[in-house]
């Protein structure tokens, strides 16, 4: 059975508050990233802007006004070791691709050994899409492997978002088990998305084309229970 096809469709920049993360992107990248919105049923919110036609750049922080969700914040934003590591600063913590077909994604890769999270159905204003949210919310393999998405529509939201003259142009992933991160991602069929290299330390780099240049964001050592594990 031929897999769907998956894409890049954004970066996650996670914060303290959204004020750090958009100074932190200004501080990078030498733009301003406009206000998203605000999620409900996570309890967080976000500012975000185009890296390209169809990928764009997120940056979310937990809600101060929101409800308490039901259920853990994705992106780790409630674990401990997540919340340590962007004290300092607002850091680069996962990506996220897209799919037309999120129940294949994930059975095909369950049926492979792999655990993408169980999908959940999310909206914001007039954005409507399903998503693998593991139960508790944690990062996967901090952060190397992607969550999974599927936008509501034919129009990928980043080609209604402000271009402010940046652009992805290479993401890569630095690893010590490069062959199991390979047969994580092929089992969603992203292996092809970024490049591998073996290193003793996980580490997510973005390469941006801005305003001030080429400019390489990276993510954060997380000293967490789930860093060496995922999607397993």
């Amino acid at each position: 059975m031929q897999r769907s096809t998956v894409n890049i469709d954004h970066l996650v920049i996670a914060a303290n508050s959204l004020q750090q993360g958009v100074d932190y992107v200004h501080e990078q990248l030498g733009v301003n990233i406009p206000f998203g919105g605000v999620h409900e049923s996570m309890g967080t919110h976000n500012h975000l802007m185009q890296l390209g036609d169809s990928v764009f750049l997120e940056v979310i922080a937990v809600n101060p006004d929101g409800k308490e969700p039901l259920q853990p914040r994705w992106y780790g934003l409630d674990d401990p070791y997540v919340k340590a590591s962007i004290a300092a600063q607002p850091a680069l913590v996962g990506w996220v691709v897209n799919t037309r077909s999120i129940d294949d994604v994930l059975r095909t890769a369950a049926g492979e050994g792999f655990d993408f999270g169980t999908m959940v159905s999310v909206s914001r204003e007039n954005l409507n899409w399903k998503f693998g949210l593991p139960h508790d919310g944690r990062l996967l393999a901090a952060g190397m492997l992607p969550y999974i998405i599927e936008w509501a529509g034919n129009v990928h939201p980043a080609g209604r978002m402000p271009s402010t003259g940046c652009k992805l142009t290479s993401l890569g992933i630095e690893h010590p088990q490069t062959n199991w991160l390979f047969n994580s991602l092929q089992s969603i069929g992203a292996a092809e998305l970024v490049s591998l290299t073996t290193a003793d330390t996980p580490r997510l780099s973005a390469t941006i084309e801005s305003p001030r240049g080429l400019v390489t964001l990276r993510s954060p050592v997380l000293r967490s229970k789930n860093a060496g594990s995922a999607a397993t």
